[in-house]
């Protein structure tokens, strides 16, 4: 795999595109500081561009799926470079509209880029090489984060505002060059049945009820997305329970390192388990870590929990993502990916102001319990569903 030229540059292009997209995400916040007073109108403009991302995407989808893949990739590529000139405006001009136009079309073009990337990997590698692969690319996308998070904030600090869009135009050009260097095997057979197979977003719902795993592999995203959604919030949470600044830094940190040691772990792991039991198990295994923020009260107990949470999570997301591109007809992946990316949103977004609800009107411990709880329910519930329906748990 590590001989493969695609696989380099896919996984450098998403550690890139990360690096750039940090470099914008801090350079907004600190933006927004200046001329947006309101904590909740921070919110509604940051939710715009989420918006915006979840309309676009039964569009994207079909255009995925019909279309050449590394085009689409191009082409988005090249939008997120022209993106960036309207914010150099928005700054010239102090104007927040021309930010809000930005984000939208910044997330409008991840919105084509992210199904794309995600419907070429099992184009460049062979199939005992997908879950080692998603491993490394989500280990690629955390390593971006934890470095372009903390390079743009100190960058942030010492230099005027729109020199982070500039390194932000930097590493979209960079990441718009080295598609061009790639090579994959995009032979379309212009059948009319194939043609009429990518006509039509809508067909992805009755597919995946003729693929009971997909399905229910889709709806256990629900039990990580419960702690990840409301992740800032509970640490703000625990920092205001211990009255200690340091703890959210050491929550952060413990939790993006067992990420990526399980994102590598996964590989190993895959040989010693099949997809579907490591699926369960992980499920499981968060559900548990869920209800135990009951003890949050417990300094060392919250340390623990983000820990292997991180794990938990940097194996889990490599695992369902290689039952999608497994058991998915390939026909269907570029629709089914925008689909998963505009649920994940939503979901997102759910969890984001249900949890706030819930500590406001309970506090961490009782919320904690309640979504542990739900996830081994859930997990359990679909469990019993897969046996129901004849399939058994250890599937590939």
């Amino acid at each position: 795999m590590w001989r493969n030229r695609n696989v380099w540059i896919v996984l450098i292009g998403e550690f890139v595109v990360g690096l750039g997209l940090w470099a914008g995400i801090i350079g907004n916040l600190a933006f927004m500081t200046e001329f947006v007073a309101s904590d909740f109108h921070k919110s509604v403009i940051l939710a715009i561009g989420m918006l915006a991302g979840v309309i676009v995407a039964p569009l994207a989808g079909k255009i995925i799926d019909a279309s050449s893949k590394k085009k689409v990739l191009i082409g988005s590529s090249i939008a997120r470079v022209i993106t960036v000139f309207v914010m150099f405006a928005a700054i010239a001009f102090d104007s927040v509209l021309l930010m809000i136009v930005f984000l939208i079309l910044l997330q409008i073009a991840a919105t084509f880029f992210m199904p794309a990337i995600q419907s070429i990997i099992p184009k460049i590698v062979d199939k005992k090489d997908l879950l080692s692969l998603n491993g490394w690319h989500m280990n690629a996308r955390t390593l971006s984060r934890i470095v372009g998070a903390a390079s743009a904030g100190l960058f942030v600090a010492y230099v005027d505002l729109i020199w982070l869009y500039v390194v932000s135009l930097i590493m979209y050009a960079v990441v718009l060059v080295t598609l061009f260097f790639l090579h994959i095997d995009e032979s379309i057979v212009e059948s009319k049945t194939q043609k009429k197979e990518s006509s039509s977003f809508k067909e992805v719902l009755p597919v995946l009820k003729q693929y009971p795993v997909v399905l229910v592999t889709l709806v256990l995203i629900v039990v990580p997305i419960l702690f990840l959604g409301s992740f800032n919030l509970m640490i703000m949470k625990i920092a205001q329970m211990h009255d200690s600044t340091s703890i959210s830094g050491l929550l952060y940190t413990v939790e993006g390192v067992g990420f990526m040691l399980g994102a590598i772990a996964v590989k190993y792991l895959g040989i010693r388990m099949k997809t579907g039991t490591m699926m369960f198990s992980l499920a499981l295994l968060i559900g548990v870590l869920q209800s135990l923020l009951f003890f949050s009260t417990i300094e060392i107990m919250n340390v623990v929990i983000f820990a292997v949470f991180g794990f938990a999570v940097g194996c889990f997301f490599p695992t369902t993502m290689t039952i999608f591109q497994k058991q998915m007809p390939a026909e269907y992946h570029g629709r089914f990916f925008a689909f998963r990316n505009m649920i994940d949103q939503t979901l997102f977004q759910l969890v984001l102001l249900s949890t706030g609800a819930l500590l406001d009107w309970f506090g961490l411990p009782i919320t904690g319990l309640a979504f542990g709880l739900f996830s081994l329910m859930l997990t359990i519930f679909f469990m019993l569903y897969l046996k129901s329906k004849k399939y058994s748990l250890a599937f590939e």
